[in-house]
């Protein structure tokens, strides 16, 4: 069994604290001494033992000598729990390989040259793609101040996302819907339009996910028209209302029904995006799920702040009378159009999911 065998194992470990490790990397960590496995674990959220010190405290004296295979870059740093390039070194560990660096400034190649200064063998890059998809949020917001971003949409086949009149449910099916929760689940903030408060008067929870917490909802609100009556106000977990005035009149009675306001800088149709993304790292949100209307999610990927796209498609017609997935400034040459990349296109009952990247713009 080689390196990215283990590398395997520990990436499939990491997995584990999806929903709940943020603001945190998701990492996961094999300790093998002579091709036996001897310990294993995976960070599960912030405050609690980190992968390697999970797998040193199942392996015990057996770690001694050992290889350990890792995500991310040991730590080197005391925060909330002490530092695992450290601990590796206290029991013995023979070699440490480790699929990436940590980005975060605060380790940055310190846990790997600890490593090295106290004769541990070290080895880093193995499965490094692999490592970095499993952490594009923390990775982009130690590189950026910003989370990863997703625009959902749900369309029929002809691109609508609604009749006429506004009715929209259901485009897709239950089992689309429960696709959802999951991409929910491992969001830290669900960012909307007030438009769709006020035509949906949506909860915008995490449902059926178990163990999963309340993602932030944040809601883009420029004229503070959200009604206290609003249902994700009454919901369990937080709600954020960024605007261009937190203290204009409407204000008040927002706050006493739990609403937490942010004045951001005003943009050509209400709050600045970028400014929003920036207020969302400085709250450490690794990723964030954007579910509005038309408008805004045109607006997202327009201004180049969509990260990524994920499409539910129906096998449904509505008509050109129908209310459009997105809208976008027109385009008069086929050079300008906003072309995408494929991720992966699976099925969900009847209905298609395709994840698309926005290429990049020249």
């Amino acid at each position: 069994m080689d390196d990215r065998f283990w590398m395997r194992r520990a990436l499939a470990l990491a997995e584990g604290g999806r929903y709940t490790a943020a603001p945190n990397p998701l990492v996961g960590c094999v300790l093998v001494r002579g091709g036996q496995l001897v310990g294993q674990g995976f960070h599960r959220r912030a405050g609690e033992g980190h992968a390697e010190v999970l797998a040193l405290a199942e392996a015990g004296p057996r770690a001694a000598g050992a290889t350990a295979y890792v995500t991310l870059e040991p730590c080197a740093h005391h925060g909330r729990t002490p530092p695992c390039a450290q601990a590796l070194i206290g029991a013995g560990v023979a070699r440490v390989v480790a699929a990436m660096a940590d980005p975060n400034p605060r380790v940055a190649g310190q846990g790997l040259a600890q490593l090295r200064a106290a004769g541990v063998a070290v080895d880093c890059g193995v499965l490094a793609e692999d490592a970095a998809a499993l952490n594009l949020g923390f990775l982009k917001r130690m590189a950026s101040g910003r989370p990863y971003v997703r625009v959902k949409m749900a369309q029929s086949l002809d691109g609508r996302s609604a009749l006429a009149d506004g009715a929209s449910r259901w485009i897709t099916g239950p089992a689309a819907r429960a696709d959802v929760q999951r991409w929910r689940a491992r969001s830290q903030a669900i960012v909307t339009g007030v438009g769709t408060v006020l035509a949906d008067d949506p909860q915008l929870t995490v449902r059926d996910v178990p163990d999963a917490p309340q993602p932030l909802r944040v809601v883009l609100d420029s004229r503070l028209r959200t009604p206290p009556t609003a249902r994700l106000l009454r919901e369990p977990g937080a709600t954020l209302i960024a605007t261009v005035d937190a203290g204009a009149a409407p204000a008040a009675a927002l706050s006493a029904v739990g609403a937490q306001l942010i004045a951001l800088p005003a943009a050509a149709h209400g709050v600045d995006l970028g400014a929003l993304l920036d207020a969302l790292g400085r709250r450490e949100c690794n990723e964030v799920l954007v579910e509005a209307g038309p408008r805004l999610a045109g607006a997202f990927l327009s201004a180049g702040l969509a990260d990524e796209l994920i499409v539910y498609i129906a096998p449904h017609l509505l008509g050109h009378g129908a209310r459009p997935a997105c809208e976008l400034p027109a385009i008069t040459r086929m050079a300008d159009r906003l072309d995408l990349t494929p991720l992966d296109v699976l099925s969900f009952g009847p209905d298609l999911r395709l994840r698309l990247r926005p290429a990049a713009r020249a």
